[in-house]
């Protein structure tokens, strides 16, 4: 039998019952340990240097100021946090100068900085995060989800997609199975961006049984984030349409035929766009 507690529409406890529930260290820390997953009290106390009784008391404390739900499933029972119960606590905290800049700080002078947009391109996939990770770290799977050759040596990667474009890089930083840092460039002379290296993050993180992929890629200028949300598009795409496949070793990857990149074709004297970039 499985019981929980009251849903998410019920009231939060008031402000001030969340402020003392969240002055103890351990009961933070608690918090931090169930953000993303349930876990069971047991597993829960296992990661204290704290009796199950000590860590019995917090879980009532933070459960009775609505930052925990706790569900029952037999004689079990298992902890999960509420983050919508901390929702306008920041607010609540932060004084209205919080975001105002610091006027008597003379070496901000000695330091260039700029603002750059971010592209952000997402995706949901059933395979976990070490197999995810492995798709972009093996050269023959990352070949076959791609569904172009991909060469990987020594962190520098490279890839001609299947119009002709040529992409290279360097993996800068890689962190199994949760991070690349990565420079990269292609050569293509009929896009908006120009020759020099991009820089993207790439994080898997573990979700509903399966990863989720999130690409976060600096940018110069609207019209290179615009090219890049098409292209993180695409390739994320393709890794969504063929993960499966790519990861048994039984199945038969199909490679893309080349193609043009674009073709065109007048109507009315108007030329019309068929396929992008």
């Amino acid at each position: 039998m499985v019981t929980a507690d009251k849903p998410d529409s019920e009231s939060v406890p008031d402000l001030d019952a969340r402020l003392r529930a969240l002055r103890s260290r351990t009961r933070r820390e608690i918090l931090a340990l169930v953000w993303e997953r349930e876990l069971r009290a047991g597993d829960i106390a296992a990661a204290f240097s704290l009796t199950a009784a000590t860590i019995s008391e917090h879980l009532a404390v933070l459960r009775s100021a609505g930052l925990v739900r706790m569900t029952r499933v037999g004689t079990s029972r298992r902890y999960r946090a509420r983050p919508e119960a901390l929702t306008g606590l920041h607010g609540a905290l932060e004084g209205t100068g919080k975001w105002q800049t610091a006027t008597d700080i003379p070496e901000r002078a000695l330091a260039d900085t700029t603002t750059r947009p971010v592209v952000v391109a997402g995706v949901d996939l059933p395979t976990s995060p070490e197999a995810t990770f492995a798709a972009f770290a093996d050269p023959t799977l990352y070949s076959r989800w791609l569904q172009v050759p991909v060469t990987i040596q020594d962190g520098s990667f490279a890839a001609t997609l299947e119009w002709g474009t040529e992409v290279r890089g360097h993996y800068e930083i890689v962190v199994p199975p949760h991070l690349i840092v990565m420079r990269w460039d292609f050569e293509d002379d009929n896009v908006p961006v120009p020759g020099q290296p991009l820089t993207g993050y790439l994080r898997i993180h573990a979700r509903d049984g399966g990863s989720h992929v999130e690409v976060h890629q600096l940018t110069e200028d609207d019209d290179q984030a615009n090219f890049m949300q098409a292209a993180w598009g695409m390739v994320l795409g393709r890794l969504k349409a063929n993960i499966l496949t790519a990861t048994d070793p039984a199945a038969d990857a199909a490679r893309k035929p080349p193609r043009p990149k674009r073709r065109k074709r007048r109507e009315a004297g108007v030329p019309v766009h068929g396929e992008g970039s």
